[in-house]
């Protein structure tokens, strides 16, 4: 399967006035004594897909969880299409929420439950319709993100991985959201179903216009499906394009996209692979160069 070298949609889409879709400005986040985040900034425009990567206990999950309002920061704002979500109250932050999906590492189905029962349950909380009508929505989200109509009424246990995954997916997008969270999206896929899950999420994104954020490790994934990225280093973010982001000087970057890992990604791809491209322009080869691993790869 080939890159996704498609154009991406319009980055003003799905923001009013031009709004980005996310703006952290000057998060501190800590536990403690522990210092997480120290003025940490980061924008997402809308429609973009946005990859969140980082070293082990950088802070990717608390970043995650403090722009999904789940948790408040020390210090520091997060706007969500120009709300800031630190001065919400608790019914008007319950209203964002049901403007985003979520996916999370290990998919987070109720193992008691079906698919189609994983998927109606935002639209139980959230939506007053009639049971026919949940149930035609519900099967219209397991279609859309691939699963065969069978797999509805199966239980997690009865799935694979991929198969999780996409059931997973198919929650995130029950309730129609603008923005959309994956956490390790790819994680413990085999290469063929996760290439085919990257390929899944493009075509719903450009289809959908959403905007995408993403944590991942996998720089297959970051290649095949990222506008942009914001690494966490030293407790704040450094984001670019990836032609910038891989041109980094700073030293865990350079290791992160020119290790051992980062160096076979690129062979295999000729030397250099296709990315999405700026949010409102089309894909272009970004070539990876080749670089002498200085150690290994923490970034696999």
């Amino acid at each position: 399967m080939g890159p996704a070298a498609n154009q991406a949609v319009d980055a003003t889409a799905a923001a009013p006035g031009g709004v980005p879709a996310i703006e952290v400005r000057g998060v501190v986040n800590r536990f403690g004594t522990q210092l997480v985040h120290d003025a940490l900034d980061m924008t997402v425009e809308a429609g973009e897909v946005f990859g969140i990567v980082g070293g082990s206990g950088s802070g990717k999950s608390v970043l995650l969880r403090t722009i999904l309002g789940l948790q408040r920061p020390q210090a520091g704002s997060v706007r969500v299409f120009g709300r800031d979500l630190t001065r919400l109250g608790d019914r008007e932050l319950r209203e964002v929420k049901a403007g985003y999906g979520v996916t999370f590492q290990a998919g987070a189905l109720f193992t008691s439950l079906t698919v189609l029962q994983n998927v109606q349950l935002p639209m139980i909380e959230h939506l007053s319709l009639e049971r026919e009508a949940l149930d035609g929505l519900a099967m219209l989200k397991v279609r859309l993100v691939g699963l065969p109509a069978e797999a509805a009424f199966k239980f997690p246990s009865q799935l694979s991985g991929g198969m999780i995954k996409r059931a997973a997916l198919a929650r995130a997008l029950a309730l129609d959201p603008q923005l959309l969270f994956l956490d390790e999206p790819t994680a413990g896929l085999d290469p063929i179903s996760a290439a085919e899950f990257d390929e899944l999420l493009v075509g719903l994104q450009r289809e959908l216009a959403l905007t995408v954020v993403m944590i991942t490790h996998d720089l297959d994934t970051i290649f095949r499906t990222c506008n942009r990225v914001g690494v966490i280093v030293d407790r704040k973010m450094i984001s670019d394009d990836l032609q910038g982001i891989v041109s980094n000087p700073h030293p865990w970057i350079q290791q992160y996209f020119h290790g051992d890992r980062a160096a076979r990604f690129g062979q295999a791809g000729g030397g250099a692979t296709a990315h999405r491209g700026e949010a409102t322009g089309a894909a272009r080869p970004v070539p990876v160069p080749a670089a002498t691993p200085t150690g290994d790869d923490r970034g696999a």
